[in-house]
Protein backbone atom coordinates (compact mmCIF):
# COMPACT_ATOMS: atom_id res chain seq x y z
CA UNK A 1 0.00 0.00 0.00
CA UNK A 2 2.54 2.49 1.02
CA UNK A 3 6.48 2.42 0.38
CA UNK A 4 8.89 4.98 1.49
CA UNK A 5 12.41 4.11 0.69
CA UNK A 6 15.60 6.38 1.88
CA UNK A 7 13.31 9.62 1.81
CA UNK A 8 14.87 12.81 3.24
CA UNK A 9 13.42 16.55 3.04
CA UNK A 10 15.77 18.78 3.72
CA UNK A 11 14.61 22.61 3.86
CA UNK A 12 17.34 25.13 3.00
CA UNK A 13 17.48 28.18 5.64
CA UNK A 14 19.86 30.94 5.59
CA UNK A 15 21.70 29.26 9.22
CA UNK A 16 22.19 26.01 6.27
CA UNK A 17 20.17 22.99 5.62
CA UNK A 18 17.51 21.54 8.16
CA UNK A 19 16.73 18.26 7.84
CA UNK A 20 12.81 17.54 8.62
CA UNK A 21 13.32 14.07 7.87
CA UNK A 22 16.93 11.67 7.23
CA UNK A 23 16.77 8.55 5.03
CA UNK A 24 13.84 6.78 6.39
CA UNK A 25 12.05 3.54 5.35
CA UNK A 26 8.75 2.38 5.99
CA UNK A 27 6.37 -0.17 4.48
CA UNK A 28 2.88 -0.12 5.38
CA UNK A 29 0.22 -2.61 4.44
CA UNK A 30 -3.48 -2.39 3.07
CA UNK A 31 -5.36 -2.47 5.74
CA UNK A 32 -3.30 -1.38 8.52
CA UNK A 33 -3.57 1.65 11.41
CA UNK A 34 -0.49 3.08 11.78
CA UNK A 35 0.03 5.71 14.82
CA UNK A 36 3.02 7.91 14.06
CA UNK A 37 4.59 9.85 17.15
CA UNK A 38 7.01 12.11 18.36
CA UNK A 39 7.68 15.86 20.05
CA UNK A 40 6.88 18.89 17.83
CA UNK A 41 9.45 19.07 15.41
CA UNK A 42 10.38 15.83 15.04
CA UNK A 43 9.02 15.55 11.41
CA UNK A 44 6.03 13.66 11.42
CA UNK A 45 3.75 15.78 10.13
CA UNK A 46 6.12 17.03 7.11
CA UNK A 47 5.95 12.50 6.53
CA UNK A 48 2.17 12.90 6.71
CA UNK A 49 2.54 15.76 4.42
CA UNK A 50 4.86 13.17 1.62
CA UNK A 51 2.45 10.68 2.17
CA UNK A 52 -0.51 12.29 1.32
CA UNK A 53 1.45 14.12 -2.10
CA UNK A 54 1.02 17.74 -0.38
CA UNK A 55 4.99 18.08 -0.57
CA UNK A 56 7.79 15.80 -2.40
CA UNK A 57 11.00 14.51 -0.88
CA UNK A 58 14.31 16.17 -1.70
CA UNK A 59 15.63 12.83 -1.95
CA UNK A 60 14.15 8.58 -1.91
CA UNK A 61 11.08 7.39 -3.72
CA UNK A 62 6.84 7.40 -2.48
CA UNK A 63 5.16 5.04 -4.06
CA UNK A 64 1.11 4.64 -2.93
CA UNK A 65 -1.47 2.54 -3.75
CA UNK A 66 1.41 1.34 -6.65
CA UNK A 67 1.45 5.25 -7.72
CA UNK A 68 4.90 6.51 -7.72
CA UNK A 69 4.58 10.22 -6.21
CA UNK A 70 7.81 11.51 -7.41
CA UNK A 71 8.17 12.69 -11.13
CA UNK A 72 4.08 13.51 -10.91
CA UNK A 73 2.35 16.83 -12.23
CA UNK A 74 0.96 18.90 -10.10
CA UNK A 75 -2.23 18.01 -11.95
CA UNK A 76 -1.45 14.16 -11.33
CA UNK A 77 -0.49 15.21 -7.55
CA UNK A 78 -4.04 17.11 -7.10
CA UNK A 79 -5.73 13.86 -8.94
CA UNK A 80 -4.01 11.65 -6.48
CA UNK A 81 -4.99 13.31 -3.86
CA UNK A 82 -8.42 13.26 -4.88
CA UNK A 83 -9.00 10.15 -5.19
CA UNK A 84 -6.29 7.77 -3.22
CA UNK A 85 -6.57 9.89 -0.41
CA UNK A 86 -9.02 11.46 2.75
CA UNK A 87 -7.44 14.39 4.70
CA UNK A 88 -8.45 14.48 8.23
CA UNK A 89 -6.83 17.98 10.14
CA UNK A 90 -6.71 18.82 13.99
CA UNK A 91 -8.93 22.07 13.04
CA UNK A 92 -11.18 20.30 10.87
CA UNK A 93 -11.02 22.48 7.44
CA UNK A 94 -14.14 23.13 6.57
CA UNK A 95 -14.87 25.83 4.54
CA UNK A 96 -17.33 28.15 6.54
CA UNK A 97 -19.52 29.73 3.81
CA UNK A 98 -20.64 26.44 2.62
CA UNK A 99 -23.53 23.93 4.59
CA UNK A 100 -22.43 20.32 5.89
CA UNK A 101 -23.27 18.68 2.50
CA UNK A 102 -21.79 21.34 0.36
CA UNK A 103 -18.46 20.50 1.99
CA UNK A 104 -18.91 16.54 2.36
CA UNK A 105 -19.82 17.33 -1.68
CA UNK A 106 -16.38 18.97 -2.61
CA UNK A 107 -14.45 16.23 -4.09
CA UNK A 108 -17.85 14.77 -6.15
CA UNK A 109 -18.43 18.21 -7.68
CA UNK A 110 -14.69 18.59 -8.54
CA UNK A 111 -15.38 15.04 -10.44
CA UNK A 112 -18.21 15.92 -11.69
CA UNK A 113 -20.53 13.59 -9.98
CA UNK A 114 -24.43 13.91 -11.07
CA UNK A 115 -26.43 15.63 -8.33
CA UNK A 116 -28.42 12.62 -7.88
CA UNK A 117 -24.80 10.65 -6.48
CA UNK A 118 -23.64 13.98 -4.78
CA UNK A 119 -27.39 13.89 -2.93
CA UNK A 120 -27.31 9.96 -1.88
CA UNK A 121 -23.70 10.12 -1.08
CA UNK A 122 -23.89 12.75 1.52
CA UNK A 123 -26.77 11.04 2.54
CA UNK A 124 -25.34 7.81 3.09
CA UNK A 125 -22.19 9.60 4.49
CA UNK A 126 -23.96 11.85 7.11
CA UNK A 127 -26.04 8.76 8.69
CA UNK A 128 -22.41 6.69 8.42
CA UNK A 129 -20.63 9.60 10.72
CA UNK A 130 -24.22 10.12 13.12
CA UNK A 131 -25.20 13.27 11.71
CA UNK A 132 -28.67 12.85 9.69
CA UNK A 133 -30.24 15.64 8.95
CA UNK A 134 -27.46 18.38 9.07
CA UNK A 135 -26.80 18.74 5.75
CA UNK A 136 -28.04 22.60 5.53
CA UNK A 137 -26.19 23.49 8.47
CA UNK A 138 -23.19 25.34 8.64
CA UNK A 139 -19.82 24.62 10.57
CA UNK A 140 -20.24 27.26 12.96
CA UNK A 141 -23.48 25.62 14.35
CA UNK A 142 -22.05 22.27 14.78
CA UNK A 143 -20.01 21.37 18.24
CA UNK A 144 -16.04 20.30 17.36
CA UNK A 145 -16.75 16.53 17.54
CA UNK A 146 -19.63 17.34 14.74
CA UNK A 147 -17.18 19.57 12.86
CA UNK A 148 -14.38 16.75 12.41
CA UNK A 149 -17.01 14.24 11.81
CA UNK A 150 -18.18 16.21 8.82
CA UNK A 151 -14.35 16.72 7.72
CA UNK A 152 -14.49 12.46 8.13
CA UNK A 153 -17.63 12.48 5.79
CA UNK A 154 -15.61 14.56 3.53
CA UNK A 155 -12.38 12.97 3.41
CA UNK A 156 -14.74 9.94 2.56
CA UNK A 157 -16.66 11.20 -0.76
CA UNK A 158 -14.66 9.12 -2.83
CA UNK A 159 -13.78 6.46 -1.04
CA UNK A 160 -10.37 6.32 -0.76
CA UNK A 161 -7.85 3.45 0.45
CA UNK A 162 -5.91 5.31 2.54
CA UNK A 163 -6.89 8.01 5.38
CA UNK A 164 -4.28 10.34 6.53
CA UNK A 165 -5.33 11.86 9.62
CA UNK A 166 -3.04 14.67 11.38
CA UNK A 167 -3.53 14.97 15.21
CA UNK A 168 -7.54 14.29 14.36
CA UNK A 169 -8.40 14.66 18.26
CA UNK A 170 -6.04 17.58 19.06
CA UNK A 171 -8.37 20.44 19.58
CA UNK A 172 -11.71 17.87 21.41
CA UNK A 173 -12.43 16.91 24.29
CA UNK A 174 -11.57 13.39 25.70
CA UNK A 175 -15.85 12.45 24.96
CA UNK A 176 -15.58 13.47 21.58
CA UNK A 177 -12.02 12.82 20.72
CA UNK A 178 -12.79 8.80 21.08
CA UNK A 179 -15.72 9.24 19.38
CA UNK A 180 -13.39 10.20 16.42
CA UNK A 181 -11.24 7.56 17.50
CA UNK A 182 -13.78 5.11 17.47
CA UNK A 183 -14.92 6.26 14.48
CA UNK A 184 -11.54 5.87 12.62
CA UNK A 185 -11.01 2.32 14.14
CA UNK A 186 -14.79 1.18 12.76
CA UNK A 187 -13.27 2.73 9.43
CA UNK A 188 -10.18 0.55 9.14
CA UNK A 189 -11.76 -2.96 10.48
CA UNK A 190 -15.32 -2.84 9.01
CA UNK A 191 -13.92 -1.26 5.61
CA UNK A 192 -10.38 -2.34 5.12
CA UNK A 193 -9.08 1.40 4.71
CA UNK A 194 -5.60 1.96 5.84
CA UNK A 195 -5.42 4.66 8.06
CA UNK A 196 -2.05 6.61 9.45
CA UNK A 197 -2.49 9.28 12.25
CA UNK A 198 -0.07 11.78 13.59
CA UNK A 199 -0.92 12.45 17.09
CA UNK A 200 1.37 12.97 20.18
CA UNK A 201 -1.55 11.03 22.54
CA UNK A 202 0.08 7.98 23.69
CA UNK A 203 -3.59 6.99 24.58
CA UNK A 204 -5.25 7.83 21.41
CA UNK A 205 -2.41 5.88 19.09
CA UNK A 206 -3.46 3.14 21.39
CA UNK A 207 -6.32 2.49 18.96
CA UNK A 208 -3.63 1.65 15.77
CA UNK A 209 -2.40 -1.86 15.41
CA UNK A 210 1.12 0.00 14.96
CA UNK A 211 3.24 2.18 16.48
CA UNK A 212 6.02 4.31 15.04
CA UNK A 213 8.16 7.17 16.37
CA UNK A 214 9.99 9.85 14.75
CA UNK A 215 12.58 11.81 16.56
CA UNK A 216 14.71 14.75 15.06
CA UNK A 217 13.79 13.58 11.64
CA UNK A 218 14.72 9.77 11.94
CA UNK A 219 12.25 7.05 12.72
CA UNK A 220 13.78 5.27 15.87
CA UNK A 221 11.11 2.67 16.60
CA UNK A 222 8.38 1.02 14.89
CA UNK A 223 6.64 -2.06 15.99
CA UNK A 224 3.19 -3.83 16.19
CA UNK A 225 1.31 -3.01 19.39
CA UNK A 226 1.39 -5.33 21.70
CA UNK A 227 4.65 -6.87 20.32
CA UNK A 228 7.68 -6.25 20.59
CA UNK A 229 9.14 -2.76 19.19
CA UNK A 230 11.89 -3.47 16.74
CA UNK A 231 14.48 -0.22 16.84
CA UNK A 232 15.41 0.84 13.66
CA UNK A 233 19.97 0.79 13.85
CA UNK A 234 19.67 1.93 10.17
CA UNK A 235 17.91 4.82 10.25
CA UNK A 236 19.61 5.72 13.75
CA UNK A 237 23.23 5.71 12.31
CA UNK A 238 21.66 7.36 8.89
Amino acid sequence: MIKVSNVSKVYSLESGDFYALKDNNIHIKKGEFVAIMGPSGSGKSTLLQLLGGLDLPSTGNIVVDDVQLNGLSEKELTQFRRTKVGFVFQNYQLLPMMTVGENIALSLSANNASKEKIKSTVSQLLSDVKLEGKESQFPSQLSGGQQQRVAIARALAMKPKLILADEPTGNLDQINGEGILNLLSKLNQEDQITIVMVTHDLQAAQVANRIITVRDGLIIEDGVKGGHHNETMANRMA
